[in-house]
């Protein structure tokens, strides 16, 4: 299911006022507004509430209590070599959503609008002994004013459009874009859009496998351009990246460029669907597949050396009637051999097999299952299989 923020799983409640007619200030969930004299605002709030139920099985190890690949599938966290088989259940409702938006009308009329978005997937603070108390995290956070966005929003990089519908949070993680992070974006009425985002460089040490160094020493942002329009039954888009890496620690001291292209599509059959997605590049890692490879490796002389990673996502969405409908998903992130620099335990690729059955109970609780395998295999040759189902039911304000 396409957890993006999209209008169908955020039901908005709306609620409009004329400031001429208000003279105090509105709290709701924590937030407190007051409107302008001569302005008209409009709040909105919303989200969902969702419940997960996993039984997992892995062939070659097990993925520890407590990590962050028991609540959804990360591809790089799928264990691999001669471990034990393990089989586990997790219960959650981590995903579980809030979000707040309010839009004012200026006394030119145009409008400004600000939007926060919170879960709890993903963070500390919590464990599965008594009480599954989860910190809140911040997803979305950001201003709209004209064509700008400022603030924390999906990368320009990505196309949110080809996710499919899942019961896992991403579904098709391997070999997709998916980023958010602080940025500044130009959109223009064309298609075309600019951003400048939040630069950062993951590392491989020499002969460091799947070891990771996150530098935080990288000067210039990131530039993202994207372009995407809809032809008819026919969505497209094409997006680029260009970046700079650097790392200068443990007698590094080193700069290299990065770039990507992203190709992406959905065309509407009907009521049916398919969706498909091409990343190439080098040096965006943790652009793609979770960062299940890193931007750039240390080689012999101490100098960086980007790794290229290319990655596909098919899937097919059938509507079996206004109730039931399925989604099958095939995806696949495959790294670069540099194991002249890494060594032969960095990951040669990772995939994921999926298929669903949702079930659409009212407008606003749709409840689903699908089955799932994912392998990852290192450049040794080691390979590791998750297989998983899932069920979830969520409900939709």
């Amino acid at each position: 299911m396409q957890r993006l923020s999209t209008p169908r799983k955020k039901s908005n409640l709306s609620l409009k006022i004329s400031s001429v007619a208000l003279a105090t200030s509105l709290i709701l969930g924590g937030f407190a507004t007051m409107a302008s004299a001569n302005a008209e605002t409009e709040y909105q709030f919303g989200g969902y509430i969702k419940v997960d139920a996993l039984i997992s099985r892995t062939d070659s190890g097990k993925i520890s209590t407590g990590s962050i690949g028991r609540d959804f599938y990360i591809p790089s966290l799928t264990p691999v070599g001669d471990g034990a088989s393990n089989t586990y259940t997790d219960f959650h409702a981590r995903e579980s959503r809030f979000f707040f938006r309010a839009t004012q009308t200026l006394e030119n009329g145009e409008k400004i609008s600000g939007y926060f978005e919170f879960d709890s997937l993903a963070t500390p603070g919590g464990d599965k002994r008594i009480t599954n108390s989860y910190s809140p995290r911040v997803r979305h956070a950001f201003i709209q004013y004209r064509n700008w966005l400022v603030g924390q929003f999906w990368s320009n990089f990505q196309d949110v459009t080809i996710i499919p519908e899942s019961p896992d949070f991403i579904g098709a993680p391997d070999g997709i874009v998916f980023n958010r992070q602080p940025q500044l974006r130009y959109t223009m009425g064309n298609g075309w859009s600019f951003a400048v985002e939040a630069p950062e460089t993951t590392i491989t040490p020499n002969q460091g496998g799947t070891a990771r160094i996150t530098t935080g020493d990288t000067a210039m942002p990131d530039l993202t351009a994207r372009y995407q329009t809809r032809i008819d039954n026919v969505h497209y888009s094409v997006a680029a990246v260009v970046r700079r890496l650097e790392f200068r620690e443990n007698g590094v001291n080193d700069t290299v460029n990065g770039y990507g292209i992203n190709l992406s599509t959905k065309i509407d059959l009907g009521a049916n669907d398919i969706r498909v997605g091409f990343v190439h590049g080098e040096g965006i890692g943790r652009y793609v597949g979770v960062n299940s490879t890193n931007d750039a490796v240390v080689d012999d002389t101490l100098n960086l050396d980007t790794l290229g990673y290319t990655g596909i996502t098919l899937a097919y969405r059938h509507v079996w009637s206004d109730q039931y409908r399925t989604n099958v998903i095939f995806t696949r992130g495959k790294f670069e051999d540099k194991r002249e620099y890494t060594g032969i335990n960095a990951n040669d690729y990772t995939q994921r097999l999926a298929a669903n059955l949702m079930y659409q109970v009212n407008e606003k609780l749709v409840v689903g299952a699908e089955i799932s395998r994912a392998t990852r295999e290192l450049l040794s040759g080691s390979k590791g299989n998750l297989d998983r189902v899932q069920f979830s039911a969520m409900y939709s304000f």
